[in-house]
């Protein structure tokens, strides 16, 4: 075992450094320069987890597309106006059985609140129907004739006078 000199410079003068000649632990001289060769790789061909191809980039076949135009206005338009919300999920999961895009999600989505919109849109429009007509058939006519309102009959009735 050599004994490293105490001057670390001359060390490296001589052409010895503090890492050769096994101390602490590390391997002794090596080539000039201080490099050393790659360990060799491991038994059994390419090693773990590695085949002789490089793996591939990216998918191959169609270049990636973005989200589906009508299914991202079938959601929008389910809380605008939901029929065509309805109407445009539909022609979004009709498009997307065609082209390999995104967005079935937002499709689906944009197909059930446009429908469940337009269910509760019906419902309180038959509501106010019903209120409505159930209302007026309630109400008492007022006016009976509208030959009264010329003959003059009706503002002793206003005032409070007998006819």
């Amino acid at each position: 075992m050599t004994v490293p000199p105490s001057d670390p410079l001359q060390g490296a003068q001589t052409g010895q450094s503090q890492g050769q000649g096994g101390q602490f632990g590390q391997p002794g001289p090596g080539p000039q320069g201080g490099y050393y060769a790659p360990p060799p790789p491991p038994p059994g061909g390419y090693g773990p987890g590695y085949g002789p191809y490089a793996p591939p980039y990216g998918y191959p076949g169609y270049p990636p597309q973005g989200t589906n135009t009508m299914s991202i206005l079938s959601l929008v338009f389910a809380f605008v106006f939901a029929p065509l919300g309805f109407i445009f999920g539909i022609i979004a999961l009709k498009q997307l059985k065609r082209m390999p895009q995104e967005g079935r999600g937002l499709a689906i989505a944009g197909l059930v609140v446009g429908a469940v919109f337009t269910v509760l849109i019906v419902l309180y429009i038959v509501l106010v129907v019903v209120v409505v007509a159930s209302v007026s058939n309630d109400m008492p006519d007022v006016v009976t004739t509208p030959s009264s309102w010329i003959a003059g009959s009706w503002l002793p009735g206003l005032l409070g006078l007998p006819a």
